[in-house]
């Protein structure tokens, strides 16, 4: 028996579907994949929330999502909203404009849950399963970190650092890297209250759009495949070269690089610090990518479900 789950993620920066046949012993077969850089906390301001703009970018794309939706005759919806809309003064309007025009029922969700239902779809595409991760997933308006043993979540945190927030917060790269080390400073702090180890035999694990794009720069990638970024394994000197090449580029310069996809060119630069930092802070000298995550979380997982 199977059960025809649609999962929808609006993020910060990208909103995505997922339809899949989920089955009794937890496996799903994906059916449809869809996916769109909306930049929704684009223009955000902390008086008035969501621009315009970027509210009229996601309804469109999820009207595009709802009708997909209708076409494949799905037993279940499981739509979240994160880090933009939880913030957004406005965010209560936005939701009820997406329900009465989409008929799409957003479930905003903490970064707690954020961590802990990603960890469930990250775990549903590893090739092996460690002691002990340490999941971090770069949104465009947060950044959860998730440290796991086995598939038990043992502490979840989630810090202000997004990609689309530290680009258009900080003028430059210097101000950034001020910003995320003192973000992570806290993380540390948070970790060594719970008793929370991150051991040298911990496998860090990057998820999301910066992770994965990483990889498919790495792999000069003119299209994405995600069987071939999933488990890849990316050297912190790899993804040290990658910014180095970026850095000085222009945006438009950086969309010449095979595998950085448009709508990432200035983000890109925020990512690879958070990226570099991270595995700095924790000793790492490489990590592995992981291409499931939130979406395939929201299949597998009730924990956030359309009432």
């Amino acid at each position: 028996m199977s059960r025809r789950i649609a999962a929808v993620d609006l993020g910060t920066n990208t909103a995505r579907l997922l339809i899949a046949d989920l089955f009794d012993d937890g496996s799903f077969e994906q059916r449809v994949l869809q996916r769109s850089i909306v930049r929704l906390g684009g223009g955000f301001c902390r008086e008035r929330g969501l621009a315009d703009d970027a509210v009229q970018r996601a309804t469109d794309c999820l009207k595009q999502f709802s009708e997909t939706i209708r076409q494949q005759q799905v037993d279940q919806v499981r739509a979240v909203a994160t880090s933009a809309v939880r913030d957004a003064a406005n965010g209560s309007a936005f939701i009820a404009r997406v329900l009465d025009e989409t008929g799409i029922r957003l479930q905003v969700i903490d970064g707690i849950a954020e961590g802990s239902i990603g960890l469930a779809g990250l775990l549903a595409g590893l090739d092996h399963l460690p002691h002990q991760l340490l999941m971090f997933d770069v949104g465009g308006g947060s950044t959860e970190y998730t440290l796991a043993r086995g598939a038990s979540p043992l502490f979840v945190q989630s810090l202000p650092l997004g990609v689309v927030r530290l680009t258009e917060g900080k003028p430059g790269p210097a101000e950034m890297t001020e910003k995320i080390n003192r973000e992570l400073e806290r993380l540390q702090q948070q970790l060594d209250a719970a008793g929370a180890v991150v051991t040298a035999d911990t496998l860090l694990v990057g998820t999301a759009g910066t992770a994965t794009t990483l990889a498919a720069i790495s792999l000069g990638m003119s299209e994405y495949d995600y069987r071939k970024v999933n488990n890849l394994t990316l050297a912190a000197t790899e993804i040290r070269r990658i910014y180095e090449l970026l850095l000085p580029l222009s945006p438009q310069g950086r969309l010449r690089v095979p595998g950085l996809e448009q709508g990432r060119e200035d983000l890109i630069i925020a990512g690879c610090l958070i990226t570099l930092l991270t595995l700095e802070r924790f000793g790492m000298t490489q990590m592995q990518v992981s291409d499931y995550g939130l979406l395939e979380g929201l299949v597998v997982t009730d924990l956030a479900v359309d009432g």
